[in-house]
């Protein structure tokens, strides 16, 4: 855990830092905005399993309000065109996520933490497993929840701070399992697993995306 640590305390000396809080504060920011907005980043966010998340940006960007506009078929066509792995199943599951969408700020704002919302969020919304529904929280600004990735699993692995997991699925009860390895790393970093996410994933990458 101390290299991590290290890393981590060293990262935050670096210019990496200045784009990380900023990028911080745009997830701030989108959680501020109506539930359109919100939306169109579980969307995202639904788009990003088992996929590419720079492509999931680009398609996106170029889909916008198209994701609760366009009818399944025509929303199907434009991720196939676009470029999606697995353009027929997301199509779907976007679509059904739009009964949540009209009340998604709301509902999100009634409970009394992140991990409730967590919660409801991995039980309503069909797609949605642990780590996108934590990707989704962050990215419009919650802060403590962890985004377990293969990118997270192999560093920790690594480290000799988890075992390989047996399968590429995980569990609600090992991801809670890594997530609370990773609160504890976040303690001794004074980040928060959002922020403590992004050093991590520009360690294993090289880049900073959402």
């Amino acid at each position: 855990m101390e290299t991590i640590v290290l890393i981590v305390e060293n990262l935050k000396k670096s210019l990496i830092k200045e784009v990380i809080d900023k990028r911080m504060k745009e997830f701030e920011t989108l959680g501020k905005k109506d539930s359109d907005d919100l939306f169109k980043e579980l969307a995202f966010c639904l788009m990003t399993a088992n996929f590419n998340a720079k492509k999931s940006i680009q398609i996106q960007e170029e889909i916008r309000d198209g994701f609760f506009t366009l009818p399944e078929k025509q929303l199907t066509k434009k991720l196939a065109e676009l470029g999606h792995r697995f353009p027929n199943m997301r199509g779907k599951y976007i679509c059904e996520a739009r009964k949540c969408r009209r009340d998604l700020k709301k509902t999100l704002k009634s409970f009394k933490s992140e991990i409730e919302a967590r919660e409801w969020l991995v039980k309503n919304i069909k797609g949605l497993g642990m780590k996108e529904a934590s990707h989704f929280l962050r990215n419009i600004g919650y802060k403590n929840v962890a985004i377990i990735d293969f990118h997270i699993i192999d560093l920790l692995v690594r480290e000799k701070l988890i075992e390989q997991p047996k399968s590429k699925s995980l569990t609600s009860k090992k991801y809670v399992e890594i997530e609370n390895i990773l609160r504890k790393i976040a303690e001794k970093t004074k980040t928060s697993l959002g922020e403590l996410d992004l050093y991590l994933w520009y360690k294993e990458t090289g880049t900073v995306l959402k």
